[in-house]
């Protein structure tokens, strides 16, 4: 395989807030997944406004797992994901998820205790390590606009599986998650022309 020089400006980004509240990280990554950002965020607010008045942002785990399924229905989250939510929230209440360990684990430990929770698969979890604990060196190679990131910027004729991405990107070597934030801005721009 013959090497490929290109290498990919990485772009000046405001700098990512760690979360306050996993929970609401997590179950805001499960309303997200397979949606474009404009139906997610509908569905989102809906889940949200059904929620008593006095809850400020997201609803505790208690209240999530003790929903109705009448308020999951109302608001468009589909079944499969009331299911996750109530995991999530289960795993958040019975300590199954030890969110008192999350600073002090690597991601690769992370990840897997992340996915030991229905609904929560790899792409979630790198989406949580990058945007909810910051952490700099994620590169979610599962992710589609990555891939077709990486095919963009180093000029390839096909998707790059993980390995060829983890070549590339070697360069970039703990700053992955600024090089995968540069990636989703780039495929954002083009997608808008």
């Amino acid at each position: 395989m013959t090497k490929n020089k290109r290498t990919v400006t990485l772009k000046k980004l405001p700098p990512l807030i760690p979360t306050k509240n996993p929970f609401a990280s997590l179950a805001r990554a499960i309303l997200y997944q397979q949606l474009t950002g404009k139906a997610a965020a509908t569905i989102e607010r809906r889940f949200l406004a059904s929620f008593p008045k006095k809850v400020r942002g997201y609803p505790t785990p208690q209240m999530v797992y003790e929903m109705p399924h009448s308020l999951c229905e109302k608001a468009g989250v589909s079944r499969q994901k009331e299911g996750y939510l109530r995991d999530l929230a289960r795993a958040f209440l019975d300590g199954t998820l030890k969110t008192k360990d999350f600073l002090t684990m690597t991601d690769e430990a992370l990840r897997d205790h992340l996915v030991s929770v229905k609904g929560i698969g790899r792409w979630t979890a790198d989406m949580f390590l990058i945007f909810a604990l910051c952490r700099p060196n994620v590169l979610p190679c599962g992710d589609l606009a990555i891939r077709k990131g990486f095919m963009h910027a180093w000029r390839l004729k096909k998707e790059p599986d993980e390995k060829r991405m983890r070549q590339l990107a070697l360069p970039y070597e703990g700053k992955y998650t600024d090089l995968s934030r540069t990636l989703w801005m780039m495929m954002d721009e083009r997608n808008k022309k």
